[in-house]
């Protein structure tokens, strides 16, 4: 029988043979107590690298779940958990009130891992939302979808764009020039998440209607449009003078076109001679992984980032035999469960609420605020009011069109990457962000309850 003072021993041992040959667990002398060898193990255990990542990892995603989980009790997306996870895990929570246990868990030498993991699940993630993109619904329903998404997107941006003329002297990075500035924020208030929209419509019952298929439609062509508009942003960014503007977005062009005129079709012959009657191989799926991650590296490279790349690889993937639906979903369960809550926590960490310390700042992220509603909702809602909805109709498209989400998140990162937010302007359009997709529900109650009041009316 082993006792239990040899016991300890033996533990101490398995420990420090797990955490490594050599550091402080075998530097504890023989007839030291077995608890300041145990005590020693899982301080040199805790500076491993790895052990760092997977506490993060397990923190964040705890956090993610239990939020999430509060959201979708009160009626909210669970995504508005998740993305509210970060910032209470960043300095605007955790790390202003519990400033010892932020400065151990998330340590400054850490976070380039976590922004390197975040960035791989966003590539994951633009994929999936290049894949569900339905374009047979798109072509059936392309007049009234162009009009509504187009209009979604030109008055927001005009007003994003003169919003920054208001913010630029004060609010603007140093170095930055107004084109750059202008052009971003009006792209910025321009994003319809579709991702998000897609689930509420499905968790309202719409996604069965015309309405509904009309909505996901409107995000769709809202989602490639803003896209093509940002990478052409980017690259203006990128480059030095008008001249390499041009080349960048010439390169961006002939990029595109070999995705669709070259890949695609070989994709086509791929899926078509690989499918069975069951669905797709699963041989198949590192010949997708391959296409994702050329595609983004190839974009990168270009110079209108890694994302557009991504989403493009999704879009042009084929749809036969289910192909589209079964790659989304093997990607899906990785990217939004395991690697998207790593960005929802470095957009949180690099988040400072606390910045906004005066009435006045608070004065300003409310205009941004009204701004974006007044551009995105109005936007939709008269447009499809112009194309012969009725009222009820109309600001129940725009409402959802208003939806923001996750995909807000990421270009506001781009932007920050980019050095053209300052962490203020950054923090005001997260919250926007955040705002405009907690509207969402509330509003489309408030929608059906006013509509259903007034049926003999009608």
């Amino acid at each position: 029988m082993i006792r239990p003072n040899r016991l300890w021993w033996y533990i101490v041992l398995a420990l420090a043979l797990v955490g490594g040959s050599s550091g402080p667990a075998f530097a504890a002398p023989l007839g030291g107590s077995p608890w300041a060898a145990a005590a020693a193990t899982l301080r040199h255990g805790w500076q491993s690298p790895l052990a760092l990542l997977l506490v993060q990892l397990a923190t964040i995603l705890l956090m993610a779940k239990l939020l999430g989980a509060l959201c979708r009790k009160i009626g909210q997306p669970a995504v508005v958990g998740e993305m509210a996870a970060g910032i209470v895990l960043g300095p605007s929570l955790v790390g202003r009130y519990f400033p010892t246990v932020s400065a151990h868990l998330f340590p400054p030498q850490s976070l380039e891992t976590l922004r390197q993991l975040s960035q791989i699940g966003l590539i994951l993630f633009m994929f999936v939302v290049g894949l569900d993109l339905d374009w047979r619904a798109i072509r059936g329903k392309v007049g009234q979808a162009v009009v509504i998404s187009h209009a979604s997107i030109l008055l927001p941006f005009g007003l994003g764009f003169g919003l920054a003329y208001f913010l630029y002297g004060a609010f603007a990075p140093v170095g930055v020039a107004f084109s750059s500035f202008g052009l971003f924020l009006g792209t910025a208030m321009s994003i319809t998440a579709f991702p998000v929209l897609a689930r509420i419509v499905r968790e309202r019952g719409l996604h069965t209607t015309a309405l509904g298929a009309l909505v996901l439609t409107c995000a769709a062509v809202d989602d490639v449009t803003a896209w093509c508009l940002l990478a052409a942003v980017v690259a203006l960014v990128r480059s030095a003078s008008a001249g390499s503007a041009l080349g960048l977005l010439a390169l961006a062009a002939v990029y595109v076109g070999l995705m669709l005129r070259v890949v695609r079709p070989l994709l086509v012959r791929l899926a078509t001679r690989s499918s069975a009657a069951t669905g797709p191989k699963e041989t198949m799926l590192p010949v997708y992984f391959l296409l994702l991650v050329l595609s983004a590296f190839a974009a990168e490279l270009i110079g209108i980032h890694a994302l557009f790349g991504a989403f493009l690889a999704g879009a042009i993937v084929p749809g036969e035999s289910g192909l589209r639906e079964w790659l989304s979903n093997k990607v899906r369960a990785v990217a939004e469960g395991l690697l998207l809550p790593l960005f929802f926590v470095f957009t949180g960490l690099r988040t400072e609420i606390s910045l906004l310390n005066t009435g006045y700042l608070w004065g300003i992220c409310a205009l941004i605020v009204a701004v974006a509603v007044a551009g995105k909702l109005l936007g939709s809602a008269l447009a499809a009011r112009f194309v012969g909805h009725s009222w009820s109709d109309s600001l129940r498209i725009g409402t959802l069109m208003n939806t923001r989400g996750l995909m807000e998140i990421v270009v506001l990162n781009i932007g920050y990457d980019l050095g053209i937010l300052t962490p203020q302007v950054f923090a005001m359009m997260v919250i926007m962000a955040l705002a405009t997709t907690c509207m969402t529900g509330p509003a489309l109650n408030l929608i059906e309850r006013h509509s259903s009041r007034r049926p003999s009316a009608a």
